[in-house]
């Protein structure tokens, strides 16, 4: 068997390495997070790391099936693929049994399924496939139709609803970014998020008009604010730019406003109309635009204690008092990262951060190492998939993102995101191993 031909001596072993360590790291930290004397044996299935543990061996088992298949028939598969978590994510919305206040999941007895968890691996699979045939991500037509492969499952998500798990669809801007997106496009993206801040800021906020007696609200504010700074824009467009550019900077100009001006009436009706009243109040208590007398953000309040309690290097693993005594909801999920920090403290918090940057970084190398542009563009699919989780999850537990219910892979509890991530990595482990051989 030739050098090209033999997979196995070709697989990457720091990437299973690091994959294994994390979900085992995972298993211990949920153990701790839900443990209960009574049921004190680890694969005890009336608790979450017993059945964690299911998941686990059906994940590995999975990654193991992954390996025995050809590396071109996932991308002969893409669309397919895609087609049938499609399919899943509609027929969940009429079949679909309601947790949490979103129909999202297909109950198989005590366990549950959640498509959605899926869709990120359909979406990266069906992404890949079309820009791997383009030359460059320079057309509209190009780019019109990587939205909609990106933003069609992100609707069917939204109206389960599923916010969270819809917003990290928002990781493949930074793929097309890679594969040619103009950067002012990705510059009017941070634009939008930070007019979006905004907006949101002065929603409720009033200003006094000198010399007049009337109050003018927030939002139009912030508009009379970009106005403004259309106009003076005007003014050195007008004097230092030659004329024959001077119509086109206009034309922007006058684009820029009306947009924003549309732009902020979208975000009023989007937080109004589309995320639920618990998702707005966390948002706005996260803003300090609200009072928390109800505790709206007592979840982020007692992550934040039960990670500062930690001190640099924890309390012990099953010492945790926040977390023996179960202070923090949704500590086996959302915010096991809390967990982490209480009984390994910061030196656990940042090896754990650690390694899932290095992770990342090994992603992106295996990326760059590629002969094939469809494994390239897959690996950077996976990578920025991961990154956004990362950066979200963490950013809740210490209270810098909204709780928006997104998991920190291999460790949150959950068969559905751990399979998901199984499926992403390893398929890239197999595509990897033929990259020898692969050349398109």
């Amino acid at each position: 068997m030739s050098a090209r031909e033999n997979v196995a001596a070709n697989f990457d072993r720091p990437l299973l390495l690091m994959y294994l360590a994390l979900m085992f790291m995972g298993w211990a930290n949920i153990f701790s997070a839900a443990y209960d004397p009574e049921h004190a044996s680890i694969l005890d299935l009336d608790k979450e790391y017993g059945k964690q543990a299911v998941w686990m061996g059906i994940s590995l088992t999975l990654g193991a099936g992954i390996l025995m298949i050809r590396g071109h028939l996932f991308r002969d598969w893409a669309y397919g693929i895609y087609s049938a978590v499609i399919l899943l994510l509609a027929l969940v919305l009429v079949v679909g049994k309601e947790v949490n206040g979103a129909k999202a999941w297909f109950g198989v007895g005590s366990f549950g399924i959640q498509p959605a968890e899926f869709a990120k691996y359909a979406t990266a699979l069906a992404l890949t496939r079309y820009l791997s045939g383009l030359k460059a991500l320079i057309d509209i037509q190009s780019r019109v139709v990587s939205a909609a492969i990106i933003l069609f499952p992100v609707a069917l998500i939204m109206l389960q609803p599923d916010t969270g798990t819809a917003l990290v669809s928002g990781a493949f801007i930074l793929v097309l970014y890679r594969e040619g997106l103009s950067g002012n496009i990705l510059l009017l993206g941070i634009l939008a998020a930070f007019l979006s801040i905004l907006s949101l800021i002065l929603k409720e906020s009033t200003f006094h008009l000198p010399f007049t007696d009337r109050e003018l609200p927030g939002p139009y504010f912030l508009l009379g604010i970009i106005v403004i700074g259309a106009v003076l824009a005007w003014l050195v467009v007008r004097n230092m730019v030659l004329k024959r550019l001077r119509k086109r900077l206009y034309a922007y100009i006058v684009i820029g406003v009306v947009a924003s001006a549309a732009f902020i009436g979208s975000v009023d009706y989007a937080f109004e109309k589309v995320l639920a009243q618990h998702q707005r109040d966390r948002i706005l208590v996260m803003l300090g635009q609200m009072e928390d007398p109800q505790g709206l953000g007592y979840n982020v309040k007692q992550s934040q204690t039960a990670i500062g309690s930690g001190g640099f290097s924890g309390k012990g693993y099953l010492d945790g008092t926040l977390t023996k005594f179960k202070y923090v909801p949704m500590q086996s999920t959302d915010f096991i990262f809390c967990t982490v920090g209480e009984e390994w403290g910061f030196l656990g918090t940042a090896f754990v951060v650690a390694l899932f940057t290095v992770l990342i970084l090994r992603i992106i190398q295996i990326s760059d190492r590629q002969r094939s542009k469809f494994t390239r563009i897959y690996a950077y699919c996976v990578a920025s998939i991961f990154l956004l989780h990362l950066m979200i999850n963490v950013g809740m537990t210490i209270g810098l993102a909204p709780v928006i219910g997104i998991p920190l892979p291999f460790f949150s509890y959950g068969g559905s995101s751990m399979i998901g991530f199984t499926l992403l990595l390893g398929t890239l482990a197999r595509l990897d191993a033929e990259r020898l051989s692969q050349l398109r």
